[in-house]
């Protein structure tokens, strides 16, 4: 079952329960598209709440609360079709958060039916609203963690005409004793979008591939983009031929902002992320091939850049003056943010060098040495940043 919720004229809407739609047979025409488009990506028995204006579209995933797709109306293509469900089992797909943790449990939580990446992908969410806010569309959502005894809540705010959605999450601890934690977004883009000629670009810093034993497995470390394989040998992080080695590399954050983008230039289609540094410090990129062809890249970002049990994270607890774990108190609230964006993008881009946010508008500068040009999204009703 779908909730549906679009605006497409902000100014002249017709609201008909959780969905605002537009009372034209042109709009009629592309919703009923949309509805058969979503309905042959996804099986139709999962639930899920759409966000959708006459740009694009959004889909959280309700059994594991996945953005599982985000797209523009005008193509099929969805960047965030990775490990599409064939059932209705929550489970991580598309874009999914990781929550209590990123990666593995320890030996003794996983007997006792702790998941790999927490259990915020793997529970049920409930939509808690759905409402058009400042012309901005607008949906709530929540989940329980029983065995981490946290309780997230989700705020996703699509723009009313571009390709920008703003993400706000609250998490708190519900335990009556404080506790280690660690918050990672993980979209993973795949399908139709990714091939050997797909760019990944980030503001990373200096990294170091998962997989170094203590004291110290930052070590041996390197500058963005490049990343160390097993052999010690540098590889182009930037594009993906086949070979997935080093699988995971994660680097650190300088400045306010932190930024990840993944772009296919023959579809002429971007894919990015923005957030604060101070909310995630770490981005870390996944890597996986099948057959020798591309088969996911993940463009993950949190509070942790050290993919490890809690008892390895307290033995490491910086790395780089950075944390490999953040804290919260019993009782206690931690919120964070971060908006995703869509962009069209000529045949012969580049890449991204770099992402500005200037409030009213989001700019995207290319990669290149030759008179870069910029992308710009004009945003209206702004959003959390």
């Amino acid at each position: 079952m779908a909730q549906e919720f679009t605006s497409r004229d902000p100014d002249r809407p017709v609201k008909r329960g959780f969905s605002i739609i537009h009372s034209t047979r042109l709009a009629t025409c592309v919703l009923l598209l949309a509805r058969a488009l979503a309905q042959a990506a996804t099986p139709p028995e999962r639930p899920q709440t759409i966000l959708s204006n006459a740009t694009v579209r959004a889909v959280f995933d309700l059994a594991g609360g996945s953005l599982s797709e985000f797209r523009p109306h005008r193509s099929p293509v969805n960047p965030l079709a990775w490990n599409l469900p064939r059932d209705e089992k929550p489970q991580p797909i598309g874009h999914f958060l990781c929550l209590d943790r990123w990666g593995p449990p320890s030996e003794e939580e996983g007997r006792r039916g702790m998941p790999y990446h927490g259990e915020a992908s793997t529970v049920l969410w409930t939509v808690e609203s759905s409402r058009q806010d400042a012309g901005l569309l607008e949906a709530k959502m929540f989940a329980q963690l029983p065995l981490a005894g946290f309780r997230v809540e989700r705020t996703a705010r699509l723009s009313p005409d571009g390709a920008v959605l703003f993400v706000r999450e609250t998490v708190r601890n519900e335990n009556r004793l404080g506790r280690m934690y660690n918050m990672v977004q993980h979209p993973t883009v795949a399908g139709e979008f990714l091939d050997e000629s797909t760019l990944v670009d980030c503001n990373g810093r200096r990294g170091f591939a998962q997989g170094g034993a203590l004291p110290n497995p930052e070590e041996p470390s390197s500058y963005w983009p490049v990343g160390l394989n097993r052999d010690g040998k540098p590889e182009d992080l930037r594009r993906l031929q086949g070979d997935p080695n080093p699988n995971v590399v994660s680097f650190v954050l300088d400045g306010e902002w932190g930024w990840v983008t993944a772009c296919h230039p023959k579809r002429g289609m971007l894919l990015g992320y923005l957030w604060r540094s101070r909310d995630y410090p770490w981005v870390s990129l996944w890597r996986d091939a099948r057959d020798g062809k591309p088969a996911a890249r993940g463009l993950e970002f949190g509070t942790t850049g050290l993919h490890q049990p809690f008892p390895v994270l307290a033995q490491k607890p910086r790395i780089w003056e950075r944390p490999t774990f953040a804290y919260l108190d019993a009782g206690a609230s931690a919120e964070r943010s971060y908006a995703v964006f869509l962009a069209d993008i000529p045949a012969d881009f580049q890449g991204v060098e770099n992402v500005v946010w200037n409030h009213e508008r989001l700019d995207i500068v290319e990669r290149t040495s030759a008179s870069p040009r910029t992308l710009t999204l004009n945003l209206k009703g702004g959003g959390y940043f």
